[in-house]
């Protein structure tokens, strides 16, 4: 990873964060890389820097048969790979371009890591991980004879410590057509730093901080990097957008991007050692742009998830058909106009509708969910925990929260959004979830009631035909009723989109 921060030439882009889609049920399962298989890689790269000066670094002689070394397994793969020369610093630099066959390559996903090291050391965190993590994931691809709906193109950079060379020659060399045809880039540089961390690039811009949202599609790269590491059971932080690796290039020129990383020269935090394990108070790589880069410089955990996180990018990303442009979307992610009590007739007295990061709370299993679809914020009756699970619920009859104004073009349209109703067993029929569109006329277009029988919380999917609509400023109304007396209820709507 490159030390001086990329200073990029480009306007801030508003990004409209897209919202996770699940693999289809036809879709091959994401595999489980394996963790040897990548650490063979990194044995490679450490004997090619051993035998070569200590290093893989532009224009040094290690650089190129690494390489060698990854075209080489491509092409026995059945990639279609091409050695991308470029120069720099005087220099004759190299990018390994590998495509797999199949796939619309007017909507390809690219997949990138660089692979040159600093002189002063062999690079095998920095960035052997990164490298041999996707080098095995494009080896799996072959293994299983993926037929993804997306076109595949892996990227090994050059001479990204020295300024991100190597992928900023590859995107000045594309024409408007050919980057109008990469939909997407995932960018991994650094994955098994000793004192790591699990950082996911901040797409949807859910921390507010630095350099702001990635390009329209960052956020939906994000959220399956997300998925991946929640079913695991492991916690993530956002890392700013800062042009510090690979995806700057791409980023600049408006193509989504995503990824992870799990730390460099920074100080591990006593927050961060007490969320993921590790030393506080010392760098997540010790090792940083070091001689001591070695082989030996590598946590196994977290180079296996990262292994895993990026198959399960890859499958997820590729094998589906991505949804259709939103026409309007909220993610809740920041403000953007809904009204709580919009008619001034609620009655509920406890639990309103609001925009916030949920506590979760549990009452004979999950209830208030303290996980959103994505990012931090969604709409929730009633945010907060409490010492109780019913301290904060819905309570005492009905809570409205309504959409800003949204104009809708004509034709086919769908409103789809992510939502849970769960309740206990003193529920009944007469609690529920719904939600209206009131243009002209007022229609309910989705409603779930409660029950007598316990219901945990779990997001699930609508989609509804709003056509009737079309051509009419509409606004969304959201509505949560507990009408069983003390029953203990809790809602949430997350990711609202309206399609064509």
């Amino acid at each position: 990873m490159m030390r001086t921060l990329w200073t990029m030439g480009m306007a801030a882009i508003l990004a409209i964060p897209l919202a996770f889609t699940a693999p289809s049920a036809s879709a091959a399962a994401p595999p489980d890389i394996s963790l040897t298989a990548v650490k063979a890689h990194l044995t490679q790269f450490q004997s090619i820097a051993t035998a070569n000066g200590g290093n893989r670094a532009h224009g040094r002689p290690g650089y190129l048969a690494s390489a060698n070394y990854v075209k080489g397994k491509l092409d026995a793969a059945g990639f279609t790979t091409t050695l991308q020369s470029f120069t720099y610093g005087g220099a004759t630099g190299y990018n390994v371009i590998a495509d797999w066959p199949g796939g619309d390559t007017n909507n390809t996903l690219m997949i990138g890591a660089h692979l040159d090291s600093v002189a002063s050391g062999p690079g095998i965190n920095d960035n052997g991980t990164g490298s041999a993590a996707i080098l095995e994931t494009a080896l799996e691809v072959s293994r299983q004879s993926l037929a993804p709906t997306r076109h595949l193109r892996f990227a090994w950079w050059g001479a990204e410590e020295l300024g991100l060379r190597g992928s900023q020659a590859y995107v000045n060399g594309l024409s408007s057509t050919e980057r109008s045809r990469i939909k997407g880039y995932y960018n991994f540089d650094m994955v098994g730093s000793p004192n790591p961390g699990y950082f996911l690039y901040d797409g949807d811009n859910s921390d507010g901080v630095g350099s702001g949202p990635g390009p329209a599609g960052s956020a939906q790269l994000e959220a399956t990097l997300q998925a991946y590491f929640s079913s695991i059971g492991v916690a993530t932080r956002g890392t700013d957008f800062d042009g510090r690796s690979d995806y700057g290039p791409f980023i600049a020129v408006g193509i989504p991007a995503g990824g992870t990383f799990t730390g460099a020269e920074g100080t591990k935090t006593s927050a961060q050692a007490t969320l993921w394990g590790g030393t506080a108070g010392q760098p997540f790589d010790p090792c940083y742009h070091r001689a001591c880069d070695t082989i030996t410089n590598v946590n196994d955990t977290a180079l296996n998830r990262n292994s895993d996180a990026i198959a399960y990018a890859v499958w997820t990303t590729a094998v589906t058909t991505p949804p259709p442009p939103a026409i309007w979307q909220d993610t809740f992610e920041t403000a953007t106009g809904w009204t709580a009590n919009p008619s001034g007739t609620d009655t509920a007295t406890a639990g309103a509708w609001e925009r916030g990061d949920p506590e979760a709370t549990t009452s004979s299993g999950t209830k208030q969910l303290g996980t959103t679809v994505s990012g931090s914020n969604d709409l929730v009756t009633g945010r907060l925990a409490g010492a109780a699970a019913g301290d904060y619920d819905l309570d005492g009859g009905v809570s409205s929260i309504r959409s800003p104004a949204i104009t809708l073009p004509t034709g086919t349209l769908k409103l789809g959004f992510s939502w849970y109703l769960a309740h206990g067993s003193n529920a009944s029929n007469a609690d529920f979830l719904r939600v209206k569109v009131v243009g002209s006329t007022t229609t309910q277009v989705f409603q779930q009631l409660g029950s007598a029988a316990n219901r945990d919380g779990a997001w699930a999917t609508a989609n509804v035909d709003i056509s009737a609509f079309a051509g009419q400023s509409v606004r969304i109304l959201v509505e949560a009723g507990d009408a069983s007396g003390a029953s203990l209820v809790e809602a949430g709507i997350d990711d609202v989109r309206v399609t064509r």
